[in-house]
């Protein structure tokens, strides 16, 4: 008995869900000249958050993708070693030189080096507004950098109008150019600081060591027999 009651229930149920929305259908169908603009509105609005929405989970992707790619590129760009870096060209290895400056916060950071160049390889702003000029010299390591580079370098600083001139390379330097860049205030970053920035070590920092030379004649004899 109880079960027949809740199927007549049940059926009563349907039947007045159905003639509600029977009514309803007519209605809208007898009052359509007044309910069409309400219900022209509600779909505009339900378009617009759709698309809405849309735009908001496809830039939510392109931004996740983007940042995945940059965490790649970081880990990547950590894991080089200066072999790796010796293998590169000469034109990869200021493209890798741009990018260290990039991840350190640098600014304005573009390559600019080939034929003239006026001697910069790359140039932009470092992360406190100073701009700079930048030289690389990606040679073996058992050659220096001679003064004349180094000079071509102070003369790119005057033409760009740079705050700071940045000499990078994977060797080091020899004793007359690196007194020359201490004279002309010009940052050395030789193989040895280029490593601990190719590292993770940040730019400003490097900066702050480039000044300490290249270690005591103990270091330049370990240096030789590891390079020749």
């Amino acid at each position: 008995m109880a079960a027949r009651r809740g199927r007549r229930t049940a059926e009563s149920n349907r039947r007045e869900a159905g003639a509600l929305v029977v009514a309803l259908l007519l209605l809208v169908v007898v009052f359509w000249s007044v309910v069409w603009p309400y219900a022209a509105a509600v779909l505009l609005v339900g378009g617009l958050g759709a698309v809405a929405w849309w735009l908001w989970r496809t830039d939510r992707m392109a931004r996740g993708r983007d940042r995945e790619w940059r965490e790649h590129e970081e880990v990547r760009a950590g894991h080089r070693t200066l072999g790796d870096v010796d293998a590169m060209t000469g034109t990869a290895f200021e493209e890798h030189v741009a990018g260290l400056c990039r991840r350190d916060g640098c600014t304005e950071v573009r390559r600019v080096g080939g034929a003239g160049d006026q001697g910069a390889d790359v140039i932009g702003r470092l992360p406190d507004g100073r701009s700079m000029v930048v030289q690389c010299k990606r040679y073996a390591p058992s050659g220096t950098i001679a003064s004349r580079e180094l000079r071509d370098l102070l003369g790119s600083r005057v033409h760009f109008g740079a705050d700071v001139a940045i000499f990078v390379t994977t060797t080091r330097f020899s004793r007359p150019s690196a007194t020359f860049a201490a004279t002309h205030s010009i940052a050395t970053v030789h193989r040895d600081h280029l490593g601990l920035w190719n590292s993770g070590t940040p730019l400003d920092s490097i900066l702050d060591v480039s000044a300490a030379g290249q270690g005591d004649g103990r270091h330049r004899a370990r240096w030789k027999r590891t390079y020749g």
